[in-house]
């Protein structure tokens, strides 16, 4: 690998859409408005499954007898199932095509969903959770490769950023969605609800998303390809460095999401009805900042200099975080706190999009293995750092800033050495 880190592959970047990609590609971004809100169903639907199901687990617990430990693994084989799914699917679709490998998982995900609304134990909806998480991955890592099929530098950071406002709303409505539910049904009803909604985005897959990747762009080999394939990438240091800087980004998040219920209301003694508020707002301000990132910098500012900002912005927050939370200057009380993790939220707009269009940009010889590596590392750096939040109890915030800071500096520091932006070429 010469010293600029640069793929060999990456000179694909250069050659023009029209001859990179099949007319039914082309067509496909045409589409532009369809295309995305069908890429933001998919993208949406994991977050759906695990969030609409979040107020039914106490109702879960006493259904179907078991001890709320075991009834929490729901929610952890489906997570297991996302991150190990995007390994299993992405390297399929350089295979086989983005559009077989999606029907088949929508599929298997609709028959999974609904098991699980039929479950009689909580063993058998443990299970049936994974195949559901397995087989929702497809929508994830598939949507991202298909991104990189159809668009290409600045273009396609833009349609990340767009992709955000889609996707970033479903952590927020879900669970709303998921309480309004069981005011009329029970918790079966939650995966009822969740079996239609598959359905009908299996069927709008089906008609309106065509194949992206055309047949002298796949890569025929077997378990063996996908597997050098992916060792090829890893050995890319600064397709590596922005995986990394963008999985330790989204540890960050995660351990907001964490903590945040507990710090919120425990620690500062706010209301369900407060942190609900403050967490919405904090996810509108994510969306927000993503659609500053693809409307007005991308473009105008390059993607690693918006990159490196977002990231900066993200270590401040984490910082003061720690400083209010550690006591040093007296308890802040909750509207300090509350902002510095509306900044630290907000900055993820723009850390976010442009690791993953930065990194896909790198790959076009195997987006769908790419788009794998990149989900399956935030979702297990994500579950790593998630637990350490409550390592010192629910009475203090500090292990939530520690680790935020520690993965803030980690992803600032992935970045600089090993993606060395100064001596990156302009995204075309």
């Amino acid at each position: 690998m010469p010293e600029s880190g640069r793929a060999p592959a990456q000179t694909e970047d250069h050659i023009p859409h029209a001859v990179q990609h099949a007319p039914a590609a082309t067509a496909a971004r045409r589409a532009g408005l369809l295309v995305t809100l069908v890429l933001g169903g998919l993208t949406a639907l994991p977050p759906l499954s695990m969030d609409m199901y979040l107020p039914a687990l106490p109702e879960v617990t006493r259904s179907l007898h078991s001890p709320a430990a075991t009834v929490q693994l729901t929610l952890t084989a489906c997570l297991a199932g996302m991150a190990l799914g995007q390994l299993v699917v992405g390297p399929m679709s350089d295979k086989w095509g983005r559009r077989r490998p999606l029907l088949v998982g929508m599929i298997v995900y609709v028959l999974a969903t609904a098991v699980c609304a039929l479950a009689p134990t909580a063993e058998l909806l443990i299970g049936f959770r994974l195949l559901q998480g397995l087989a929702g991955a497809a929508g994830i890592v598939i949507a991202r490769a298909v991104v990189r099929d159809l668009y290409d530098g600045v273009e396609m950071a833009r349609f990340f950023s767009t992709l955000m406002l889609i996707s970033g709303v479903a952590p927020i409505v879900a669970p709303l969605i998921g309480g309004q539910i069981l005011r009329i049904t029970d918790w079966r009803g939650v995966f009822y609800v969740l079996t239609v909604i598959g359905l009908a985005l299996t069927l709008v897959v089906w008609r309106f998303l065509h194949e992206t990747l055309p047949p002298e762009r796949r890569h025929p080999g077997g378990v063996g390809e996908a597997l050098r394939t992916m060792r090829g990438l890893l050995a890319d240091r600064v397709f590596t460095g922005y995986m990394l800087a963008g999985g330790l980004a989204f540890a960050v998040l995660f351990a907001y999401i964490s903590a945040s219920p507990f710090v919120v209301q425990e620690i500062y003694g706010a209301s369900p009805q407060t942190f609900s508020l403050l967490f919405g707002l904090n996810s509108v301000g994510l969306v927000a900042v993503g659609q500053i990132n693809g409307k007005l910098l991308v473009g105008r500012v390059s993607l690693d200099k918006a990159l490196g900002w977002g990231l900066g912005i993200i270590l401040v927050a984490a910082t003061a975080l720690l400083v209010m939370t550690s006591g040093v200057f007296g308890d802040p009380g909750l509207v300090p706190v509350a902002a510095g993790l509306f900044v630290l939220m907000s900055a993820m707009g723009l850390a976010m999009p442009n690791t993953n269009a930065q990194a896909l940009m790198r790959t076009p010889h195997a987006a769908g293995s790419a788009s794998a590596l990149l989900g399956t590392s935030s979702f297990l750096i994500g579950a790593v750092a998630s637990p350490l939040v409550g390592i010192a109890g629910e009475t203090t915030a500090v292990p939530m800033a520690v680790v935020q800071v520690s993965c803030a500096v980690a992803a600032l520091g992935c970045f600089l050495l090993m993606c060395r932006p100064w001596r990156a070429a302009p995204a075309k």
